[in-house]
């Protein structure tokens, strides 16, 4: 095969690892790393190397789908032991910084009573000297916020820690990514390389574009050990061509979950990219990344959750974004961490952040960040918007998982923005405790009654209906219900029809029907057009 130009497989998966577990945003931005480490790769862990019989019981509950068990069978543990080790080794830095992180809360707690603070800064420990600041709230609450850059630029930002699982699929199922770590395969080759490695933009070029494998052996550093496995990843057989969307009307494709498509001729706009690559045969229609164009636009990243933020996705897309945009913050907050700040640092250069109601323009397009309330468990989450996207006089609202919690703010929004044309909304309704993502971010334990209070949960049939009412608009689609056979290993959601999230967007499609309104529970793939002049689907 060398000296021949190749192609690399369809169904080659580019896997994102952080110290072999699935890499998500909380494993990026150093703080949430270090409390994430310690508060949930570390515990489970322990547990499993406690008692892994237990675990793989577990795994076979339906009932504990997302829990923190580890998919891993219990001949496995040494294995499981050697990550552990290896973790506690090259993570020390990060354990070291967790640990100072609960001291500091403890610190302001029994001592940040109302007077300065100025005192306090002598007794931070030594892990966080010259990256916070004290502060208080309004009501004398003391608290502390980080200065997220210095921690991007210390040791505590550990590229070494990450990497590139490479294997071929042909099926969708994977551990929970949240609970088990990726071990060593004979058919996974793992590339010590950081996310921001030019490598990954040159080996994902390959999909349409073919290489010499010297060529990409070279950029990669592949080793004589790993060529043969390397190049099985690699064919002669060129991809289906792809035809460019060419047409006068609006095109909205559907990839799943809450990943849409919007394009016309000239521009193209991509809503949290969450994409089945991979070219094998699949029981659910769908389109894969073979129907993406070779230039996007515009990403629209709606908010900070492992659902909406994927770098398997987004990082063999990065060659071919022309622009990201993401919510503003630089809050500084540990639960909060900057979404430019960690794209900025991952390889992408060319990330906006947007504010509530700022709009971008482009050709004949605008995008307007929104307010999104809901779905972050009464959290103080500045990094989250939904987006008003308008083409022409095409208008979509894009709600992601948002719960109306307050109708004034939508319609104050609604004064500004009018009647949408095409509405999307999730309804994962029910939705995972506080702790089940913000878990290992609290030092402070939270009861039983309160962490199930606090969930994660998007729109009912109640509060999508007031939506509807608000916004008024032509057609409405439920989607990020987390039903692909490809985002289960994500959302750990598998519902039947009596599940609840169900039987409520069941009621709401039934509403708007009863209103002439169009409606729908997307699922696996969806394609409409539309007229940017005339405003009706066509």
């Amino acid at each position: 095969m060398n000296g021949k130009l190749l192609y690399l497989k369809p169904n080659l998966v580019m896997e994102p690892l952080v110290d072999r577990w699935y890499a998500w945003s909380h494993l990026i931005s150093p703080a949430t790393a270090a409390m994430n480490i310690t508060g949930r790769h570390m515990t489970i862990m322990e547990s499993y190397l406690m008692a892994p019989q237990l675990h793989a019981e577990a795994v076979l509950n339906p009932k504990l789908r997302g829990g923190p068990f580890m998919d891993i069978p219990v001949q496995r543990v040494n294995e499981v032991k050697a990550v552990q080790d290896e973790t506690l080794a090259n993570q020390q830095p990060l354990i070291k910084f967790s640990k100072a992180i609960k001291e500091l809360d403890k610190l302001l707690q029994d001592e940040g009573k109302g007077f300065s603070l100025e005192s306090l800064y002598a007794k931070v420990p030594e892990p966080l000297k010259g990256f916070v600041e004290l502060y208080y709230d309004r009501h004398n609450n003391p608290g502390f916020r980080f200065f997220e850059p210095l921690l991007y630029e210390s040791e505590l930002y550990n590229k070494q820690s990450q990497s590139i699982a490479l294997w071929i699929t042909n099926n969708d199922h994977r551990p929970f990514c949240l609970s088990t770590p990726r071990l060593n395969e004979p058919d996974v080759l793992h590339l010590q390389i950081p996310f921001d490695h030019p490598g990954i933009d040159e080996l994902a070029r390959m999909k349409r574009t073919p290489r010499s494998l010297e060529y990409i052996k070279g950029l990669l550093g592949i080793s004589d050990s790993e060529s043969p496995l390397f190049e099985t990843f690699f064919t002669e057989t060129p991809p289906p061509v792809y035809n460019k969307y060419l047409g006068d009307k609006v095109r909205m494709r559907y990839f799943g979950h809450a990943c849409i498509l919007v394009e016309t001729k000239d521009i193209s706009i991509l809503v949290d990219p969450l994409i089945s690559y991979y070219g094998y045969d699949s029981e659910v229609a769908h389109f894969s990344d073979g129907d993406l164009p070779d230039v996007i636009d515009y990403v629209l990243i709606t908010h900070n959750h492992q659902d909406h933020i994927l770098f398997e996705t987004l990082l063999p897309l990065r060659h071919k974004i022309r622009n990201i945009i993401v919510p503003h913050t630089n809050s500084g907050k540990l639960e909060d961490p900057g979404l430019k700040l960690m794209f900025n640092n991952i390889g992408f250069d060319n990330v906006t952040a947007i504010d509530e109601m700022e709009t971008v323009k482009f050709s004949d397009a605008a995008i307007t960040g929104l307010p999104f309330t809901g779905e972050h468990s009464d959290m103080n989450i500045l990094t989250k918007a939904c987006y008003f996207v308008q083409i022409g006089n095409f208008k979509l609202v894009f709600l992601a998982d948002s719960r109306i919690v307050e109708s004034a703010l939508y319609k104050r929004i609604h004064k500004i923005v009018g009647n949408p044309d095409v509405m999307f909304l999730g309804m994962e309704c029910d939705g995972a405790p506080l702790s089940w993502l913000y878990g290992p971010l609290l030092t402070k334990k939270l009861s039983r009654e309160q962490d199930n209070s606090r969930r994660l949960s998007g729109s009912d049939s109640e509060k999508g209906i007031s939506l509807i009412n608000i916004f008024n608009p032509k057609e409405v689609y439920v989607y990020a219900m987390g039903q692909e056979p490809w985002v289960e290993f994500i959302s750990s959601i598998k519902y039947t029809d009596e599940s609840n999230p169900i039987i409520q967007s069941n009621k709401l499609i039934a509403y708007c029907k009863e209103r002439d309104i169009i409606a729908e529970r997307l699922f696996g793939e969806k394609e409409l057009l539309y007229d940017k002049a005339v405003e009706v689907m066509v």
